[in-house]
């Protein structure tokens, strides 16, 4: 990992550390109200970022799940201190409730938790579920989305709709534009009357990770036909008003390279209006092979999962270094594995503004430091203060080893590591620049 390459030998002052130490034992108790304010005056760290080009208070998220589906936990993520929270895909619709991707539409059932290994033996943890999109009523969401902006409004968390839209098998030719139409604008209505001071309204756009293990996936060319034209689609049914469109791309059942590929492709080829203002990287993987409540072929994460999403990263910052690939300047929000303040920090390293969870908020107590409070707030008590794996002294060492300046907040940190102009990955092995 390149975090430890470049913290190494990079030691805290004993009060620095022992201040981080305390805080980890004390704050077991309860994270302070306005904890944001509390990190910038004790550590000189500034926690605020930018998802989808609206400011967020802090890098850390809740990615769309099961997990965001309703206004109670909406409700405890605000009150624990979440940056953003991003709700339940909800599968596009026309005007008379037509539903070209019907089948994502399917209720939660029991989920798994349990350890996970890596291929290279790291040890991890992955959640099993065999349900997908909202499977309520379009209006039903719309009224989630509505009492979920008010009450991120009135904490300061940002509230993300989620969406799978349509995508055209091998064999199809049309899109269908009124799933876009009707579904992008009913957002945009509740968007406009619920949120105080209007503005652009960020929309992620599922790719979800079982897409890797069905027919729609099956062709290369269709992949890249849904990249090339999705953002353009949603943007026009938006009709003019402001919209922030963030790709959520999914490991496809190629080789790193198609990664590599689509990320060149929805930076380089879409055209005008084509390219996405955001993306989120990556969706989990997917096992053919794996059953689950009846069902052949599963999403899984893990170990394997942060280490794909790490090493495509890598590569793509080489190649932009080396001056092979234009760069790609889109703003990432990273997810996948994301179970400690120091692979937050891994991501980061790689360009990555914030950071969104889910198999983290569900881990067995025992894994938790603090005791009482919400499994949301037992886990942002972990990233944050752990005194080894926690974000704070993750940052503060890797300030001291790149001389940031002390005022620099997670998005301006985010950038530099972004930009092929700080060389910061010069010295990566040969193997990662070969997409």
């Amino acid at each position: 990992m390149l975090l430890q390459d470049l913290i190494r030998g990079v030691d805290l002052s004993a009060p620095l550390a022992s201040s981080i130490t305390d805080d980890y034992e004390r704050l077991a108790d309860g994270l302070p109200p306005r904890l944001e304010e509390y990190v910038l005056a004790r550590y000189r760290l500034d926690l605020t970022s930018d998802y989808g080009g609206l400011p967020v208070k802090n890098p850390f998220g809740k990615a769309s799940g099961q997990l965001s589906l309703n206004v109670r936990q909406v409700s405890r993520d605000a009150l624990a201190g979440l940056g953003f929270v991003v709700l339940k895909t909800i599968i596009a619709e026309d005007q008379r409730g037509g539903q070209s991707m019907s089948e994502w539409a399917i209720p939660e059932t029991r989920m798994l938790v349990e350890r996970i290994a890596g291929a290279d033996g790291a040890g991890g943890w992955n959640v099993t579920w065999k349900g997908r999109g909202w499977y309520d009523t379009f209006d039903a969401y719309l009224n989630f989305f509505s009492e979920s902006l008010a009450v991120g409004d009135e904490s300061g968390m940002l509230v993300v709709p989620s969406c799978k839209y349509h995508l055209p098998r091998p064999e199809e030719g049309e899109w269908r534009v009124g799933e876009y139409e009707h579904t992008t604008r009913r957002l945009l209505d509740v968007w406009d009357a619920g949120r105080r001071g209007g503005g652009v309204m960020p929309l992620e756009k599922d790719f979800s990770p079982t897409l890797a293990g069905s027919d729609r996936a099956a062709q290369v060319d269709t992949i890249r036909r849904w990249m090339s034209e999705v953002t353009r689609l949603i943007r026009e049914a938006a009709a003019a008003r402001p919209v922030s469109v963030g790709l959520k791309l999914f490991n496809a059942v190629f080789e790193d390279g198609f990664q590599i590929e689509m990320l060149r492709l929805i930076n380089e080829e879409c055209g005008v209006g084509g390219r996405p203002d955001f993306i989120i990287y990556a969706n989990r993987l997917f096992d053919p092979e794996r059953e689950f409540e009846g069902t052949r072929g599963v999403a899984y994460g893990g170990p394997d999962l942060s280490a794909r999403n790490l090493r495509v990263l890598a590569r793509l910052r080489a190649l932009e270094q080396r001056g092979e690939i234009p760069r790609c300047d889109f703003p990432i929000s990273a997810t996948g594995d994301i179970a400690s303040g120091s692979m937050a920090a891994e991501y980061l390293l790689r360009g990555a503004s914030t950071f969104q969870m889910h198999t983290f908020f569900q881990l067995p107590g025992s894994e938790y430091r603090m005791r009482g409070g919400s499994k949301t707030e037992q886990a942002l008590h972990e990233l944050y203060f752990n005194p080894d794996r926690g974000l704070i002294a993750c940052l503060l060492r890797l300030r001291r080893a790149l001389d940031w300046p002390a005022d620099w907040n997670i998005k301006r940190m985010a950038e530099y590591c972004a930009d092929p102009a700080n060389r910061l990955w010069a010295a990566t092995e040969p193997s990662l620049t070969r997409a």
